[in-house]
C-alpha cells in the first residue's frame, strides 16, 4: 500500500550476506537457529525520528525474546517484487504490505500458512481464509493538503482541475506504490467505472507534477507548500501531522456526493521458506499481541487490527474525529488482485505516464 525507496535499517546487509553464505553452504539449520527476524515492509510504520510503532514494537520484542529485527522498507509493490527475486534464495522472513499487493505475494507463492495468536479478533475481511496474511494495523486511503495555504481542503475531485491547483498536485505511482494504486481504486469506485476514473485522471493529469515513487516524500512538500494536495494514507500522515503543522488530511467526493474511502491495512504475512520461520511467527504473534495493538493509536496513529482492543488515547479519540461522516467502502480485492496490471496499464494509456 506503496513507495518504492529501500531504507535497510541495522544491520541488514550483513545479515543477508549471512543468509546467503549459509544457504550456499547448506548451514540452513544454522540460519534457523540464529536470534534474528527478516522483515520487508511497506513504509509509514517506522517514525521519522524513531519514534513509529514499528520502533516500539521492534524494541520491545527483542528484550521480550532477544531475537533482533532487521527491517528492510520499500514499496508494496517493490517489496513483492523482491521477495520474487530471492525465491530461490530468500531472504525475508516476515512481508508487510498493503493491498492488493498482499493478495499478489499470496499468489506468486510467496506466503505459508500460519494464524498468529490474536488473529481469531481480526475481522474476516482483514485476513485471508486460508491464514496466508492477517492485518496487523488497520489504515484508510486518503489526501493531505496544506492548510496554510488553502483554509479549507478542496471538498471534490473536480476542484483538482482548477488552475490554482497547476503543478501543484502530486499522487504516488500506481502498480508501484500501495497508496499510489488507492488512487485508482478510490477513482475507479466514486466516478462509477474504469472508463470514467481514466477520463478524470487524464484531466488532472494538467495539474499533475508527475507520478512519484514514494508517498511518504509528498506530505513533506505539502507542509512546506511545494504542493497543496497529494495522496497518501490516514495513518502514515497522522503520524507526519505531529512534525508537519501545515499538513491536513482530507476524502475527496464526487461533485455531489459523499466523501469516501476504503480500509488499506497493512497486512502481514510469514514468507514461504523463511530462513527463521520460527521467529518469524513469535514476531507476527507480538504484533497482535494486546499491548502492541494498544500502541497502534497511541504511538503510532493507527488503528488497531483486533475488533476487541477498544483504544482510548488521544489519538485514538482524534481519528474517530477525522473519520466522521466519510462513507466507508469495501473494494472487490479478489477482482483488483487479478486485474492490477488492466488497471495500471489503462492509467498509463490515459495520462501517459
Amino acid at each position: 500500500m506503496r513507495k518504492n525507496h529501500l531504507k535497510p535499517i541495522a544491520a541488514v546487509t550483513g545479515a543477508l550476506a549471512l543468509a546467503t553464505t549459509l544457504t550456499a553452504c547448506g548451514g540452513s539449520s544454522a540460519a534457523s537457529d540464529e536470534k534474528v527476524v527478516t522483515v520487508y515492509s511497506a513504509d509509514g510504520l517506522k517514525g521519522e525520528n524513531g519514534d513509529g510503532w514499528y520502533d516500539k514494537v521492534f524494541e520491545d520484542f527483542e528484550k521480550k525474546t532477544g531475537i533482533r529485527v532487521e527491517y528492510v522498507e520499500g514499496g508494496s509493490g517493490e517489496m513483492v517484487q523482491r521477495a520474487v527475486r530471492e525465491k530461490s534464495n530468500t531472504q525475508a522472513d516476515v512481508l508487510v504490505t498493503l493491498p492488493p499487493f498482499i493478495q499478489q505475494a499470496d499468489s506468486k507463492g510467496l506466503l505459508q500458512t500460519y494464524e498468529p495468536a490474536g488473529s481469531d479478533q481480526v475481522e474476516s475481511a482483514g485476513k485471508a481464509p486460508d491464514g496466508k496474511w492477517t492485518s496487523v494495523v488497520n489504515n484508510y486511503f486518503g489526501f493531505v493538503y496544506n492548510k496554510k495555504e488553502l483554509s479549507t481542503p478542496p471538498a471534490t475531485w473536480e476542484e483538482l482541475l482548477d488552475g490554482k491547483y497547476d503543478e501543484k498536485i502530486q499522487y504516488s505511482t500506481p502498480g508501484v506504490a500501495g497508496d499510489g494504486t488507492a488512487v485508482l481504486i478510490k477513482a475507479v469506485h466514486d466516478f462509477g467505472g474504469k472508463e470514467p476514473a481514466m477520463a478524470y485522471l487524464k484531466k488532472l493529469q494538467a495539474n499533475n507534477v508527475g507520478p512519484s515513487a514514494s508517498t511518504g516524500k509528498l506530505a513533506p512538500k505539502v507542509d512546506k507548500g511545494e504542493l497543496l494536495a497529494a495522496n497518501g494514507d490516514v495513518q502514515m500522515n497522522y503520524a507526519q501531522s505531529k512534525d508537519m503543522p501545515n499538513l491536513g488530511i482530507w476524502f475527496p467526493a464526487r461533485s455531489g456526493g459523499k466523501p469516501t474511502t476504503f480500509a488499506l491495512p497493512y497486512a502481514a504475512g510469514l514468507v514461504s521458506k523463511a530462513p527463521h520461520s520460527a521467529n518469524g511467527k513469535k514476531l507476527l504473534d507480538f504484533m497482535l499481541a494486546e499491548q502492541a495493538q494498544k500502541d497502534v493509536s497511541a504511538v503510532g496513529g493507527g488503528f488497531a487490527a483486533r475488533k476487541d482492543i477498544e483504544a482510548t488515547d488521544a489519538n485514538a479519540a482524534a481519528l474517530v474525529k477525522l473519520m466522521t461522516g466519510v462513507e466507508v467502502f469495501e473494494p472487490d480485492w479478489s477482482d483488483i488482485g487479478t486485474s492490477l496490471d488492466t488497471y495500471v496499464d489503462a492509467w498509463k494509456a490515459a495520462t501517459g505516464s
